[in-house]
This record gives C-alpha cells, structure tokens and sequence, in this order.
C-alpha cells in the first residue's frame, strides 16, 4: 500500500457558513408629509432633485438598450456571438439596475431589496442560455425603457408644477419689466396676462396672483410627491426580487439549515456512540474478561465458561461494529480539515492513493461542516468502487477551491463501465445515484465519465458555503 499526500495549504479554523452572505442596506422610513407642509418638507425638493437626476440618466440606460438591440441583430448570422453580446448586456442591464436601485434607496427612499445573483451553467451554450435567459437581467432592461418614457412624462409636469408657482409668487418683482401690450381698453398694459383684457398689473392683482401661486405651490408640491411615487413603483416593481425567487431563496434557506442541522445531528449521534455506547461496552468487556478468568481458576462448570467467553467475544465484535458504523457517521478525521480527513483515508486503502489538496489556508475560513462531510463520503465511495469493482491498481484525488466552490477530481485506471444507474421497480438503485443525489441536495454537480476499458475520472462540485 502506498500512499502519496500532498497539502499545499493547511485549512482554516472553524468557518462560519453564514460568512459571505451579503446584508441589505437599511434604509430610512418615508416622511409622512401634509398637504400643508409640501413646501417646506426636504422630501419635496429630494425628490424634485432625483426627478432632474434621473431624466439625464434614463437617456443612457434607453441608449444602452438601443445598442444592445443592435449590435445582437448585427451578429444574428453568428448564433454564438449575438448570444454572447445579448447575455452579456442583459447582464450589463443588471449593473445599471443596482446604480438605478442606489439612486432610489439614497434620494425616495425606496426599500429595495437586490435580486438573486446570476448563476453561471456549465459548457459553452449552458453560458450562453444562462445569461440570455436571466430574469433579473431582462426585467432591468424593462425598467431602463419604461423609466425613460416615464421621465419624458414626470420631469416637465414636476416644473410646470413647480415653475408656475414660484413665477406667480414673484410675478410682482419681474411683471412690470415684461414688454408692453395693448389691452382692449386702448391702454398699454406691462404684467402677465390672463386674458383679452386682464393684466396682472396693479397692486391688488399682484397680491391676488401671489396668493395664488403659494397655494399652486403646495399643489406642485404634492405632484412632485406622485410623480416621483410613480418611479417608486417602478423601481420596487422590476429592479426587485419577485415573490417567486424570495420563495424559492426561502427553500434554499430552508434547505440548507435543514443540511446544516442533519449533519449536526449525525455528529451528536457519533459523539454519543463513542463516549457514551462504546465506553459502556468497553466496561461491560472488561468485567467479562474478568469473570472468564476468575470462572478458570474457580473451578466453574465448562458450560458457563464457555457461556462467558462467548458473551465477552460477543461484546468485542459489537465493539468493532460500533467503531465502524460511528465512523460512517462522522469520521473524526475531519475535526482536522478535510485535508487530513482525506489523508487518513489514503492512508487506510489497500490502493495506491495520491491525494493532492489545495485549499486556501488562514484567515480565508474553512468549508462549511456539511460541505466537508459530503466531500469525505464522496471520495470514501468512489474509492470503495475503484477497489471492489473496476479492479484498478491507482486512484487519485485532488481537491482544489476557485470561484467559491469546492472541486474534487476522482480519478482510477480501472476498466471503466461505471454508470449512474436508473433505480428500479423497488427503488434500488447503485451508491453513484446516492451520491449524486447528495451533491445535488446543496447546489452541486455530479459527472461521471467512465468509458469502456477506462479511466473512470468523477467531477463533484460542491459550494464552500451552504445558502
């Protein structure tokens, strides 16, 4: 048996699996503003400010859009590349959609959680469809259309609203400037005018028209409000997450406490076997050790020597059985890192095991437990199947992280033919099936490639962390 091991970087302490989930930015209530305090609220003028923002801004995310749309049907004689280009502006939308989701949150104060993140697929056209059939992308190119036609709309509305007010407020510092004009009456008149004869020109109609104006002004007030209320609405309709992905990011939660808290049971299980089942075993052989002896040298009839020596064999056997199915349950190995989980495995097969870890050390924390203990039972069988069926004479092992995942390549020289097999009629199925099913039971992925005649090489990638 030899055993070749290689660790590059020992593994961190105990992680946290909760480490890399991001927090949502907490924002500030909307302030309850009166009719009558329109005016004076900094709401008002906030949201007055976003609307001059977002009119200048709305024209490049619709200059994006029309670019995006052009160059695809430019490149539509090559599939690949108009896939590539259109995945990777529906992508792009969703980065001028976080800068539209900051904006909303600093100046409506808009409540806008971020959607899930993209997920990547394997292979060229999984890249491809994975991108062009992002939801959360296409939804952010919704939204750069639709708030641009809603901007042409609200901006001008907003300081028509606002303008004519304040104009009407000071119409009597700048009115008797304005150029002079004939009124019916035969006279030249200098001030706004509100009809075929009627000027706003003397001292009574200036305070009339500035009166006039201060409640125009708390009507524009409250216009600003809706209008900037509408693109409100829109942010937290499209730039969001949709009841279906915060379900669904909800039973991934569920599913991974659920991991999270089997995997602890398993451990509590095996920590109850060793010190508690297995110390009282070691007790119990021990006193029939004794009594066996002392059944000796008394003189006890051979029956009930024998009845003792069998029950003390009896118990060592239990022993040894006990000892297995707790490291089935947990191997203690791992308490150490799965680098020296993987090791003591290689160590114990009666194959040649190359084992090749490389995994970062401190401070970058550890994988999850149940990460971990996914990866020790997927090598543990793999192995077990290169030394009972494919009859080979080397496997190797190498575990290495990138992207947040986990990536194990095992590798034999056996005679290939390994398949995951279709459970039958009553549900039987082989240990590759079981396994594949816990890889995916976290997010991962399972291959086999095991042509006739070999080599047989399974790919498993695991995420560091569980959602």
């Amino acid at each position: 048996m030899v055993t070749d091991v290689h660790v590059r970087e020992p593994q961190a302490a105990a992680g946290d699996a909760q480490a890399g989930l991001r927090r949502r930015r907490a924002v500030r209530p909307l302030e309850d503003v009166g009719f009558w305090r329109g005016p004076f609220s900094a709401r008002t003028w906030r949201e007055l400010g976003f609307l001059l923002v977002v009119m200048p801004w709305s024209v490049v995310g619709a200059v994006y859009v029309v670019v995006m749309i052009a160059l695809t049907a430019g490149l539509l004689v090559t599939v690949v590349g108009a896939g590539f280009v259109l995945g990777g502006m529906v992508l792009g939308a969703r980065g001028l959609g976080a800068l539209d989701r900051g904006l909303a949150r600093g100046m409506l104060r808009a409540d806008i959680a971020s959607p899930p993140a993209f997920r990547p697929r394997r292979g060229l056209w999984g890249s491809i469809w994975a991108m062009v059939s992002d939801g959360a992308g296409w939804r952010a190119v919704a939204f750069l259309v639709l708030q641009f036609l809603l901007s042409l709309a609200t901006l001008p509305l907003a300081l028509t609203f606002l303008v004519t007010p304040l104009g009407a407020i000071t119409h009597w510092i700048w009115g008797p400037y304005l150029p002079a004009s004939p009124g019916t009456d035969g006279e030249m008149h200098r001030g706004a005018q509100l009809g075929p004869s009627f000027f706003v020109d003397t001292p009574s109609r200036y305070v009339a028209f500035a009166l006039l104006g201060v409640l125009l002004l708390f009507v524009g007030s409250a216009v600003v409000r809706g209008l900037a209320h509408l693109h409100r609405i829109l942010a937290e309709a499209l730039l969001g997450p949709t009841a279906a992905s915060l379900r669904v990011a909800s039973l991934e939660h569920s599913r991974g406490r659920a991991v999270e808290d089997a995997d602890l049971t398993l451990r509590r299980i095996e920590r109850n076997l060793h010190d508690g089942t297995q110390a009282r075993l070691v007790a119990i052989a021990m006193q029939l050790g004794e009594a066996k002896e002392q059944a000796v040298s008394s003189g006890t009839p051979e029956e009930l020597t024998d009845l003792i020596s069998a029950a003390h064999t009896a118990t060592k056997e239990t022993l040894v059985e006990l000892r297995e199915l707790a490291r089935g349950i947990h191997p203690p190995a791992l308490d150490n890192g799965l680098a020296v989980a993987l090791e003591t495995l290689g160590a114990r097969s009666p194959l040649p095991v190359t084992v090749d870890v490389d995994l970062p050390g401190p401070p970058a924390p550890r994988p999850a437990e149940a990460i971990e203990t996914i990866a020790y039972f997927c090598v543990t069988e793999l192995l077990t199947n290169a030394i009972k069926h494919a009859r080979a004479t080397a496997v190797h092992v190498r575990v290495t992280a990138r992207d947040r995942t986990l990536h194990l390549v095992i590798s034999d020289d056996g005679v290939g033919g390994a398949a995951i097999l279709v459970p039958d009629v009553a549900g039987h199925h082989s240990g590759l099936v079981g396994l594949a099913e816990r890889v995916r039971s976290v997010d991962g992925d399972f291959a086999l490639s095991s042509p006739p005649g070999g080599p047989t090489v399974v790919t498993v990638v695991l995420p560091l962390h569980i959602s």
